[in-house]
């Protein structure tokens, strides 16, 4: 099966409390590679980070980074209107970085294509964990894809070569 995966392309990560203006200018080249999935029948999966007014800031992430962010069901939260979930596609609240249950999505054998931001934050995070699915091949849209600085976008990327994923 394949699978088109759109990491945490929320309006906090694009326009909000940690805007990325690189994040913005993938949005249409996400939505082209969306529409492409989609006429390719493949099964499209959003992550949305995701957190909780209440205890964000005392969270490990919030120790690290102070900035109240993707909070549940705030506009920061939604995903950007340009990429808008149809109702056939998943969508996946996590809690972290990384997502814990790929597996019971993503089966051996196989076809995973990613784009998203942060790069160097959770598209690797959920690269690496669904690499560790037996035989999974996973390919990563680099133009597709935001890190916080063009340096890490492109450390991020290096790893994930060095990791066996496809980066193009």
């Amino acid at each position: 099966m394949k699978h088109f995966i759109i990491i945490d392309m929320q309006n906090d990560f694009t326009t909000g409390a940690l805007a990325n203006k690189d994040a913005v200018d993938i949005i249409p080249k996400i939505k082209d590679r969306l529409n492409k999935a989609r006429l390719d029948k493949a099964h499209v999966i959003y992550t949305r980070d995701t957190h909780s007014a209440e205890n964000y800031m005392a969270s490990g992430e919030g120790k690290y980074l102070p900035v109240p962010h993707c909070i549940k069901g705030t506009d920061g939260w939604q995903i950007v209107n340009e990429l808008c979930p149809n109702q056939s596609d998943l969508v996946i609240d996590k809690l972290h970085f990384g997502y814990d249950g790929w597996k019971d999505f993503i089966k051996p054998g196989d076809e995973v294509t990613m784009v998203g931001t942060c790069t160097d934050i959770c598209v690797v995070s959920n690269a690496l964990a669904i690499k560790m699915i037996e035989n999974v091949d996973v390919t990563v849209l680099s133009d597709c894809c935001a890190g916080l600085t063009k340096e890490k976008h492109q450390a991020a990327l290096e790893v994930m070569k060095s990791c066996q994923c496809k980066v193009i």
